[in-house]
């Protein structure tokens, strides 16, 4: 199996690695397992940023960081260059929680969104790791294994997905995976590449409590969905065959306003992506 990304802590370079694993230490206490707004539909200012950026705890070299700001139509792209290291990148919108180590990505609901979409977005794109874009086949074995909590959000937000690459004029996901604010979470599949999304659910997490997830695709043609150790499957249409796809994980907002305080406020604590 080809393995893109890195387990953390680091304890050894990217190159004596064989996956990419983002992990933050576990959380102190109880009360801030739940969050300090995570019982809010309005979204905390953030807390101060730790002295350590995210890349002082993760391997990001492997992905690259699209933000909420920057110009209309052409959002701020951060490249994983800046993004590693303890003194890399970190602002509003991307952040090492100061209580847990948690990579957060923060999401309001006013921001500079990309040309296909209206919704804002603080989310990491994956890269190959001469620094290209990601780009891979529907054929093999491909997943994304995340641990996470939803700490704020007004009404749903997508936390992971695959993304049509190259192959089509399409810019459509293959798959979009939503958390919604009464906890429930959703998962839209595409149902071919000029539009139309159906929606399935898969499970419940109260709001502020940490749940996993992985989103695999095998033999070209399943989607393989796990929550929480409870895996559903669901057929990849052919007319996706000729497309290439990417992951992407974050805090991709699904709503909008002209609030820069109500949002979608997400933190991770394991990223992995594997090819094989």
């Amino acid at each position: 199996m080809r393995i893109r990304t890195v387990l953390l802590p680091l304890a050894t370079t990217a190159a004596t690695v064989a996956s990419l694993a983002l992990v933050a230490p576990s959380l102190s206490t109880a009360a801030h397992d739940k969050g300090v707004d995570a019982h809010s539909s309005v979204t905390l200012a953030p807390l101060a940023a730790a002295t350590t950026a995210p890349g002082g705890t993760f391997d990001l070299s492997v992905w690259e960081l699209q933000e909420p700001v920057g110009s209309p139509g052409s959002p701020t792209t951060i490249p994983s260059s800046r993004l590693q290291g303890a003194n890399g990148f970190q602002d509003t919108y991307f952040y090492s929680d100061p209580h847990d180590g948690a990579m957060t990505f923060w999401a309001p609901e006013k921001g500079v969104t990309t040309p296909n979409s209206n919704y804002a977005r603080s989310e990491l794109r994956e890269m190959n790791r001469d620094g290209s874009t990601a780009n891979w086949p529907l054929a093999g074995a491909h997943r994304l294994d995340a641990t996470l909590r939803v700490v704020s959000v007004t009404d749903h937000v997508c936390v992971g997905q695959i993304h049509l690459g190259t192959g089509g004029s399409s810019t459509k996901p293959l798959v979009e995976l939503y958390y919604r604010a009464n906890g429930d979470i959703v998962v839209g599949t595409e149902n071919s590449p000029s539009g139309g999304q159906t929606s399935h659910p898969v499970g419940h997490v109260p709001l502020g409590t940490k749940w996993s997830y992985t989103i695999g695709v095998s033999g070209g043609h399943t989607l393989d969905l796990t929550i929480n150790g409870s895996t559903t499957h669901y057929p990849i249409p052919s007319s996706f065959d000729g497309y290439r796809q990417y992951f992407k994980a974050g805090s991709y907002n699904q709503s909008s306003s002209s609030s820069t305080t109500k949002g979608a406020r997400v933190a991770f604590y394991k990223l992995t992506v594997a090819h094989g």
